[in-house]
């Protein structure tokens, strides 16, 4: 069985994906640490992998990390991830229960000053992250399906209490 035979079985995404990364979530992240399947790896300071426990309840994917999150080497940790970890808190579902990672593993920008402001991946860039989100797909044994969302902002109807 091919390792697209595997993903085509185990998980379902639009697009099919040849070329499925092996190994266990740890070793996925040393692997994509050095990738170069697109040039975002460039101007990026650094691999964004998921985070979270294999065994996690809830996977979260969402489009590609922010500056902060580029910085920091994980995801969700800028001011939507604040915003995550207080809806989830409200929910009354621990963060250690959820496996949070991106579609796409490194930050596009464009620089403005002293700032860079994210740009959206194009579907060449997309589709360079796609092996590394079907491997994590793959080995998350979560309890619930995984959910996309694109959350720009000024579009969340939360409100934050004080």
């Amino acid at each position: 069985m091919t390792p697209r035979d595997v993903a085509a079985d185990a998980i379902a995404l639009a697009k099919p994906v040849d070329d499925v990364p092996t190994g266990s979530l740890a070793a996925l992240r040393r692997a994509a640490k050095d990738c170069r399947r697109c040039p975002l790896w460039r101007p990026a300071t650094q691999t964004v992998f998921g985070a979270g426990r294999a065994r996690a309840r809830i996977m979260l994917i969402g489009e590609q990390p922010g500056a902060q999150e580029d910085l920091a080497g994980a995801p969700f940790v800028g001011p939507a991830g604040s915003l995550l970890r207080e809806l989830l808190g409200a929910a009354q579902i621990p963060v250690d229960a959820v496996y949070m990672t991106n579609t796409v593993k490194h930050f596009k920008f464009q620089p403005r000053g002293k700032r860079r402001l994210h740009v959206r991946a194009n579907a060449a860039e997309q589709a360079a992250c796609r092996p590394w989100l079907a491997a994590e797909l793959l080995r998350v044994r979560r309890k619930s399906p995984s959910h996309s969302a694109r959350w720009p902002r000024g579009h969340c109807s939360a409100t934050r209490s004080a």
